[in-house]
C-alpha cells in the first residue's frame, strides 16, 4: 500500500465503531498550555488497538485463516488479541518476561494465546519471527507496517479536529509507529505544527539513529517505560521520522516517575511510564513550548497497581514530599518525645517510626530511631534536616543532616 493521508483517512473509516475517539484533557493545573490526548482511555487502555485493528482488517482471507502472530511489551498484544477475536481470527502473541503481569493477563482475557519469552521486546520479536515460519502464521508488526502506522495516524486527525490551534504535538517513541502516523497525518494537513518525539534516556534508539543518520541498534534498554523499550526502531518509521518529525528529546527515569506522580495527584489520571514520557518532556522543559498550545499524547494507562504504589513512594522522596530520618537518641525518658516535638513544630507529619535499642551503631545507653515524615516540598525537607542538625541530631547512614 502507499502510506499517505488518504490511507490514514481510510483507516479512520474502518476504525469507526471499533475504537474510542478519545478526548483531549485540559491539564491547566500542570501547565497553562498543556493539553493531553487521552489514549489511556482507549479500549485496551492504549493507542495500539488502532493500528492492530486496521492491519488485521486488511488481511487477505488466506492470511486470516492461518491465524496471526505478533510480539509486544503488552499494549500491542492486547490490541492484536482484541482485534483478532472481534474479527474471528486466532491470535498468538510473544511477550517479553519483563512485561507487567496485568498486560499479560489482559491479553489472555481478550482471547490471545500468550507466549512468554525471556528477555526484552527484541527477544520476543525474534521468537515471533521463528513461530511465523514454524507454524505458517501471519505476522502483525507492532510498529513497522504501513497499515499499523495508518491506524495510529488517526490520532493526528482527531487532535487537529479537537484542538485546531495546537502548535506542538509531543509523542512517545518506541519503535516509531505512533509518531510516524501522527506526524504524517498532521504535517499533511497543517505543516506548521511541530512534532516532538520523546524517548527514555536509557532506551533512545530513534534519537541515536537520527543522530547517526542511520538505523542504530542499542546494546541494551532498561527503563520503567516498558512500552517504548525498543533497541532498534523500524525501517519505515525511521524514514517517516526523518521526514516529518521536528525534533526528539529524552527524559530520565526520575522525570518519568515525577510525571506519573503529578498526573495522579493533579489530574487524577493513571498513566504507564511510556504514556507519561510525553508529559515529562513538557513538565521538565525539554523543548521550548512557551509560545503556543501543546498536546501531549498519553499513549497508554496500563500500569500495575503495585507499580503505582512504588512510583508514588519513590516520587514522594524524589520531590521532597517525604523525609527519612535515622538518628541516635539517648535512652532516657522524654528523649523520643523531644525529637518528635521538633518535627511536629516544623509542620512535618510523622508517617512511621521505629526505635531500636540493640544496634552495633550505638552503646547500651542510646537507641536508633528511624522516622518517615511527610513534608511539603524539598525546601521544607531541607529546613527539617537543618533544624535537626542544629539541635545536635546526626544522621547515622551516610551523611549528616
Amino acid at each position: 500500500m502507499e502510506l499517505n493521508l488518504d490511507s490514514i483517512k481510510e483507516a479512520r473509516s474502518i476504525l469507526e465503531g471499533n475504537i474510542e475517539k478519545t478526548p483531549i484533557y485540559t491539564a491547566s493545573r500542570m501547565n497553562d498550555n498543556l493539553y493531553i490526548k487521552m489514549e489511556n482511555l482507549q479500549k485496551t487502555g492504549s493507542f495500539k488497538l488502532r493500528g492492530a485493528f486496521n492491519k488485521i482488517a486488511h488481511l487477505t482471507e488466506e492470511e486470516a485463516k492461518r491465524g496471526v502472530i505478533s510480539c509486544s511489551a503488552g499494549n500491542h498484544a492486547q490490541g492484536v488479541a482484541l482485534s483478532a477475536t472481534k474479527q474471528g481470527i486466532k491470535s498468538y502473541i510473544c511477550i517479553p518476561s519483563v512485561a507487567p503481569l496485568s498486560k499479560i493477563e489482559a491479553t489472555r482475557g481478550y482471547g490471545g494465546e500468550v507466549i512468554i519469552v525471556d528477555g526484552t521486546f527484541d527477544d520476543a520479536q525474534k521468537r515471533a519471527f521463528e513461530l511465523e515460519k514454524e507454524r505458517n502464521l501471519t505476522y502483525v508488526a507492532p510498529f513497522d507496517d504501513e497499515y499499523v502506522i495508518a491506524g495510529q495516524g488517526t490520532i493526528g486527525l482527531e487532535i487537529l479536529e479537537q484542538l485546531p490551534d495546537v502548535k506542538y504535538i509531543v509523542v512517545p517513541i518506541g519503535g516509531g509507529g505512533l509518531i510516524s502516523g501522527i506526524a504524517l497525518a498532521v504535517k499533511s494537513i497543517k505543516p506548521d505544527v511541530k512534532i516532538i518525539g520523546v524517548e527514555p534516556e536509557s532506551a533512545a534508539s530513534m534519537y541515536e539513529s537520527r543522530k547517526a543518520g542511520k538505523l542504530v541498534t542499542l546494546d541494551s534498554v532498561k527503563t520503567m517505560a516498558d512500552g517504548i523499550a525498543v533497541k532498534r526502531p523500524g525501517n519505515i518509521t525511521f524514514d517517516l521520522v526523518e521526514k516529518y518529525v521536528d525534533d526528539i528529546v529524552t527524559v530520565s527515569e526520575d522525570e518519568i516517575t515525577n510525571a506519573i506522580l503529578r498526573l495522579l495527584e493533579e489530574s487524577k489520571v493513571a498513566s504507564e511510564g511510556a504514556g507519561a514520557s510525553s508529559i515529562a518532556a513538557v513538565l521538565h522543559g525539554k523543548y521550548d513550548f512557551s509560545d503556543g498550545k501543546v498536546c501531549a499524547v498519553l499513549s497508554g494507562g496500563n500500569i500495575n497497581i503495585n507499580t503505582i504504589s512504588q512510583i508514588i513512594n519513590q516520587g514522594l522522596f524524589k520531590t521532597g514530599r517525604l523525609a527519612e530520618i535515622t538518628t541516635i537518641i539517648s535512652d532516657n525518658p522524654g528523649e523520643l518525645i523531644r525529637l518528635l516535638t521538633i518535627i511536629k513544630d516544623l509542620g512535618a507529619n510523622i508517617m512511621a517510626i521505629d526505635q531500636f535499642k540493640s544496634s552495633e551503631t550505638v552503646g547500651f545507653d542510646h537507641a536508633v530511631v528511624r522516622i518517615i515524615a511527610e513534608t511539603y516540598n524539598e525546601d521544607h525537607r531541607k529546613e527539617l534536616y537543618k533544624t535537626l542538625a542544629d539541635k545536635g541530631y546526626q544522621e547515622i547512614h551516610g551523611k549528616n543532616f
